[in-house]
């Protein structure tokens, strides 16, 4: 059983657990405080679990000449990316202010710390988890780091190899055993060909005591619901108010109609996995009474007879007999009444024949 733990106040993943569901908004708020606000509560109406943000501190992710870059894409905020970026980030104290309206609100709020000093800001704010993104999880130094902070922490795993992602479960396990791994592929919008959800079952095996999830930059909501239904216990989405905003993210992202139908759907995968016990369920009863069969006599059968298999067959029968499963167990047996032909074989009519319990 994979290892369940507190990701957040009051909210445990893994094991047994409901999957827990991030909505990505990341920078898809354009840079606009009220925005985001409006996709909080939007990610909160929709029943997410986790309105989820991206925090950099430029200067520390990026180099002076990746800042200085013209950036002339049809998505830019800015004539460098630098310019770009700084429109889009949110200061320290907007931080504050969102995390505070996510609270009255009443759903979870945290971060990816895009960097260090991103993660120390972070820290300070007291988010419930730490996200690494799949651009630090072979960050070897952010990650040990990152981990010895002790919060829990969820760690994507797109452009990254079983070898790195099994020295980064060896890095992180001694120090910090509260975290899971998500299966993620880093293309935007994601084919379905790419997104290998058997790395999820690959996962599993590898990291047997650890929970697993998914983050999915596809588009639609099949893969992410599939994804739950083979064991994934963390799912990550992209969120957008529109798809058509500008943004490198908004087309892999999910409208709000989509995520509710995500979350909808997921629930109700979660309550038809039920239980891996087969029986019959009281629920079956009714079909079971009408259309369950019965052995039954081929033939007329006097009183003494012995009975041989080709004086019976299988039909449905009124009333209820002997299942057919327990055919072979008659043959052999002696029958204490006559039995007419076509009638159903009862266990009063079997001379020291006990019917078998089903459990």
């Amino acid at each position: 059983m994979p290892l369940e733990f507190e990701l957040c106040p009051g909210r445990r993943v893994g094991g047994a657990q409901p999957c827990f569901i991030v909505a990505e908004i990341g920078q898809n708020h354009q840079g606009d405080l009220a925005v985001a606000k409006q996709m909080i509560r939007m990610v909160k109406e929709c029943g997410a679990d986790c309105a989820k943000f991206q925090k950099s501190e430029l200067e520390h992710k990026f180099n002076k000449k990746a800042l200085e870059r013209p950036y002339t894409s049809k998505h830019s905020w800015g004539k460098t990316y630098g310019e770009h970026k700084r429109h889009l980030e949110f200061s320290h104290d907007q931080y504050r202010e969102l995390q505070k309206y996510a609270k009255e609100i009443g759903i979870y709020f945290t971060a990816s710390g895009m960097d260090e000093m991103a993660v120390e800001f972070l820290h300070e704010l007291d988010v419930p988890f730490f996200k690494v993104g799949s651009g630090d999880t072979n960050n070897f130094p952010y990650l040990e780091k990152t981990a010895k902070k002790g919060r829990p922490m969820v760690i994507s795993s797109g452009m990254q190899s079983m070898d790195t992602m099994h020295k980064v479960y060896q890095l992180v396990k001694p120090i910090n055993p509260n975290f899971c791994i998500l299966q993620c592929t880093s293309a935007y919008p994601l084919q379905p060909e790419d997104v290998n959800l058997r790395v999820i079952t690959a996962y599993q095996s590898a990291f047997p005591d650890i929970p697993i999830g998914y983050s999915g930059h596809e588009t639609g909501i099949a893969i992410s619901v599939a994804a739950v239904a083979m064991g994934a216990k963390v799912l990550e989405r992209h969120v957008t108010l529109d798809k058509t905003w500008k943004g490198n993210d908004h087309q892999a992202s999910l409208e709000p109609n989509e995520l509710a139908e995500l979350v909808r759907t997921i629930r109700l995968v979660e309550r038809a996995m039920g239980s891996p016990v087969k029986q019959l369920l009281p629920c079956e009863m009714a079909c079971n009474e009408k259309l369950g069969k019965s052995v039954v006599a081929k033939v007329t059968i006097p009183e003494g007879t012995v009975l041989a298999l080709d004086m019976l067959t299988v039909k449905v029968g009124e009333p209820k007999g002997y299942l057919p499963e327990e055919i072979f167990d008659l043959v052999g047996k002696k029958v204490k009444i006559n039995i007419e032909e076509d009638e159903t074989i009862t266990e009063d009519a079997i001379e020291n024949h006990v019917k078998k319990v089903k459990c």
